[in-house]
C-alpha cells in the first residue's frame, strides 16, 4: 500500500506583519463566534496543495521547488482586504487578502505556477482551483453570509513585507479530539537561489 502526506508550498508573512494583522483582528474575534478562527502562527500564503502527495516522491517535491524558487525572485507583498469561499453570500471560510506593488502579484503568480508545476513533475499534483493569494483566517462551521466580515477586512492594510523564501510543509491532520493540524517545515528554500 502506498504511504502519502499532506504537503503544502507557502510563502510565510513575518513574524511582525503576522502581529499586526493579528492586534486589527484580536478587538473583533469575539463578535464571530461562529468563526472557527486559525491559528496567527500558522498563517501563510498557499502557493500548491498536495493533498495526498505519496512519501516517496517528498525529496523530489523539495528539489524541483528549490529548482524553481531559485529562478524566481523575492516578492513584496503586503497583507490587505479580504474575502470568502465560496463566496460570500455562503462563506465556509473567511480570508485576508495579499496586495502588492506594480507587477508584485503577477511575479507571485509566476511563482505559484512554478512550484505547481515542479510539484507536478515530481509527482504530486497540486489539488485546487486558479491561484487566489491569501490567508485563511477562519472557518464557518456551516455556509454563512460573512459580507460584515469582509466589510471590516476592507479596512485593513497592513505593512509591506518581503517574501524571500517558499516553504515545504506537512501537514497533519489532527487525531481524535483535536481540531487543527499541525505543520511540519520540510524545507525552507529562497527565492532567487
Amino acid at each position: 500500500m502506498m504511504s502519502t502526506m499532506r504537503l503544502f508550498v507557502s510563502v510565510d508573512p513575518p513574524e511582525d506583519a503576522v502581529e499586526h494583522l493579528d492586534d486589527f483582528l484580536s478587538v473583533r474575534r469575539s463578535s464571530g463566534p461562529e468563526l472557527r478562527w486559525s491559528s496567527p502562527p500558522q498563517w501563510h500564503v498557499t502557493l500548491a496543495f498536495m493533498g495526498s502527495a505519496p512519501e516517496r516522491v517528498v525529496e523530489e517535491v523539495i528539489e524541483g521547488v528549490a529548482s524553481s524558487g531559485g529562478r524566481a525572485a523575492a516578492v513584496e507583498l503586503s497583507v490587505a482586504g479580504g474575502g470568502c469561499f465560496p463566496d460570500v453570500a455562503r462563506a465556509k471560510v473567511l480570508w485576508a487578502g495579499v496586495s502588492g506593488g506594480a507587477g508584485e502579484l503577477a511575479r507571485l503568480d509566476r511563482v505559484a505556477q512554478g512550484v505547481r508545476s515542479a510539484c507536478s513533475t515530481a509527482g504530486a499534483s497540486p489539488v485546487g482551483g486558479a491561484f487566489v493569494p491569501h490567508l485563511t483566517l477562519g472557518r464557518f462551521g456551516r455556509a454563512e453570509d460573512a459580507t460584515r466580515w469582509v466589510r471590516v477586512l476592507q479596512t485593513y492594510a497592513g505593512p509591506p513585507w518581503v517574501a524571500s523564501h517558499v516553504t515545504v510543509v506537512a501537514s497533519h491532520l489532527p487525531r481524535e479530539g483535536g481540531h487543527r493540524p499541525r505543520h511540519e517545515v520540510l524545507a525552507r528554500l529562497p527565492l532567487g537561489g
